[in-house]
């Protein structure tokens, strides 16, 4: 049983990378262009609410995925884990080129929700690695599932913002669909690496849930599970430290999304107003730090600092350094920005990247030294995570429309204050969490 394991897994595991990498890169590829595309969609149809529209696709995606995740997972229960990471390739590939083609704000909207939508298979990859890994090689191979994390959101923007407005970069694009379309070369280059995954899974993605054990989930139905991850999501935002850990995420992540929304409305607004004139090239360049620099924080630096300090005293180390990052982002000066803005965005990528290991070694030590069942917890803190991205960007949309044309104190500040404050909430929240020593030694 072990080597059939093993065998299955040589090829399906650069499979399981790729997918779980396009998730990400498909979520950041559009950060450092959406301003941009949304701005012209606007004019076009008359709309003045330009954060709000910005808000409302950046929250779409999420949404999307939040409430589509439970369904894959039900039909790979059914039909096999293979076909339903394959329909979530194909469904990339389709609705990344309908975005890049949107001609109005609308269809817009509904590209990025279905590309959300068939992107929410991340939880059929990690049922795939579960049913193919023995319990000594699971939290190996899960790790594989972070790597593509990091690394697909350093690639997203980055490309985005490379391949955004190539007619005005290249004269070979002139006069061609992509200055019509200034925005389709990013989405198609997406498309390409789901169609590269695709071609990857049909030939070395073997099934990995037998026909025999498929009948087990029959009677579990998508809303069944979505019922079940509410009520366990509350559960578990009762339950003592469990609870404290979950909303200090909660609020992190809260903040964190709300200047996904908001960095590039700052850095795209004229200098005149306040703002860096900056152009989709240079604001992907930036996100890409962001990713690079929190690749090397969690894969060289969290686990010195684990050892030292513990995770429970690095978490609120983690939210400060995060939470001084974006406060200080709208108070660059366009003379020295890059500069300024290096320094400030690797202050955010250093506490994201502590905050996210540190707090996840703190939930598992936890759940398990009071006997809770991880799955369980595991759950519900990724509920609450996918809640708290779904009503980030909106937030800051929502707060940048309403502040962004008024005077000190509510200015185009505001939104970055506001991820903050709630970065010094968590801070806050997560000295009640005891430094025991079993949580510092599970680092070791």
């Amino acid at each position: 049983m072990t080597e059939d394991k093993n065998d299955a897994t040589k090829g399906a595991l650069f499979v399981l990378f790729m997918v779980t990498m396009i998730d990400m890169i498909g979520f950041g590829i559009v950060i450092p262009f959406l301003t941009y595309l949304v701005e012209d969609l606007a004019a076009a149809d008359g709309i003045t609410e330009v954060g709000l529209w910005v808000g409302l696709l950046m929250t779409s995606y999420s949404a999307a995925q939040f409430l589509f995740s439970p369904f894959w997972g039900t039909i790979s229960d059914r039909i096999g884990r293979r076909p339903v990471l394959m329909i979530g390739l194909i469904g990339n590939t389709v609705f990344f080129t309908m975005f890049g083609l949107a001609n109005t704000l609308l269809i817009a909207l509904l590209a990025r929700f279905l590309a959300g939508v068939f992107n929410g298979n991340l939880a059929v990859a990690k049922a795939y690695i579960g049913d193919v890994s023995t319990p000594s090689q699971l939290t190996s191979r899960m790790g594989i599932i972070g790597a593509a994390f990091g690394l697909g959101f350093t690639i997203g923007p980055f490309i985005g913002g490379e391949l955004s407005n190539p007619a005005a970069r290249w004269e070979i694009f002139v006069d061609t669909i992509f200055d019509t379309y200034p925005y389709l070369l990013p989405c198609i280059a997406a498309g390409a690496l789901s169609l590269v995954s695709l071609i990857f899974a049909y030939f070395k993605l073997p099934e990995s849930l037998p026909k025999s054990k498929r009948s087990n989930f029959d009677s579990v139905g998508w809303s069944s599970r979505i019922g079940n991850s509410v009520k366990q999501s509350f559960s578990m935002l009762n339950n003592g430290l469990i609870s404290v850990i979950i909303w200090v995420k909660m609020l992190f992540i809260f903040g964190f999304t709300i200047m996904h929304a908001v960095f590039i409305l700052y850095t795209g607004m004229d200098i005149d107003a306040g703002g860096l004139g900056y152009n989709e090239a240079q604001n992907g360049r930036l996100f890409a730090i962001i990713g690079i620099t929190g690749i090397i924080t969690q894969g060289v630096l969290i686990g010195p600092l684990s050892k030292r300090f513990g995770p429970a005293r690095l978490l609120p180390i983690s939210c400060i350094l995060c939470g001084l990052g974006l406060v200080l982002i709208p108070y660059t000066q366009a003379d020295w920005a890059f500069a300024y803005l290096f320094a400030v965005v690797i202050l955010i990528s250093v506490g994201n990247g502590i905050f996210q290991p540190s707090s996840s070694s703190l939930l598992t030590t936890t759940a398990k030294q009071n006997g809770i069942n991880l799955g369980v917890v595991m759950g519900a803190q990724e509920s609450v995570s996918s809640f708290a991205r779904i009503i980030g960007p909106l937030t800051g949309g929502i707060v940048w429309t309403l502040t962004v044309s008024r005077k000190w104190p509510l200015d185009y500040h505001t939104a970055f204050l506001l991820c903050g404050v709630l970065m010094a909430m968590a801070a806050l929240l997560s000295l009640k969490i005891p430094h025991q020593k079993e949580q510092i030694q599970s680092e070791e």
